[in-house]
């Protein structure tokens, strides 16, 4: 780590729920990759209680895909709404996890849009399965907090606005 970095090192989270296998819109529990239909993924979810740093608890759904070839995926014969031992943990960096396709885990505010920095540097983010019961979660301190509450306080300005639009249409109608 170099110097003038923040990172934060978890242990597990407060409370967690078991791991649950989740089928997409149509039923489907083994997604199928666009680029190569040899390989797929299944997705999973876990709901956690964790007490951050300044002493707030927050309830969170995490999600993350189990990937592999299709073959192998089958074998396992994961079922929608099946439990697995194990978590979901997060971990966060300030490197690319994917050097071919480095915007593919960057770290986004919210519904903002905003990429989450510490400093100038993006944070790049994945959450991922495992039944290592020692894994942890790792996180990067994002420092363009006030960048995050500025666009924050514009789109709810931008809402406000479409809202008291649409009432007048509505009265005009």
């Amino acid at each position: 780590m170099s110097p003038g970095f923040s990172f934060l090192i978890t242990k597990t989270p407060f409370v967690m729920s078991k791991v649950t296998v989740c089928a997409d819109k149509d039923g489907n529990v083994i997604g199928v990759s666009e680029n190569n239909p040899e390989y797929g993924y299944v997705r999973v979810e876990q709901t956690i209680q964790e007490i951050n740093d300044q002493g707030w608890l927050r309830i969170a759904k995490r999600s993350a895909l189990i990937k592999g070839k299709v073959e192998d995926l089958q074998q396992m014969n994961f079922a929608d709404g099946q439990e697995l031992e194990g978590k979901i943990v997060v971990k966060e960096s300030l490197t690319p996890f994917n050097t071919d396709e480095p915007d593919r885990d960057l770290k986004i505010a919210g519904d903002t849009g905003v990429i989450c920095r510490q400093d100038d540097q993006p944070i790049y983010r994945q959450a991922n399965y495992t039944t290592n019961p020692d894994a942890f979660d790792v996180f990067v301190t994002h420092t363009n907090g006030q960048e995050i509450k500025d666009v924050q306080q514009a789109q709810k300005a931008m809402n406000a606005l479409q809202a008291a639009g649409k009432a007048r249409l509505e009265a005009q109608l």
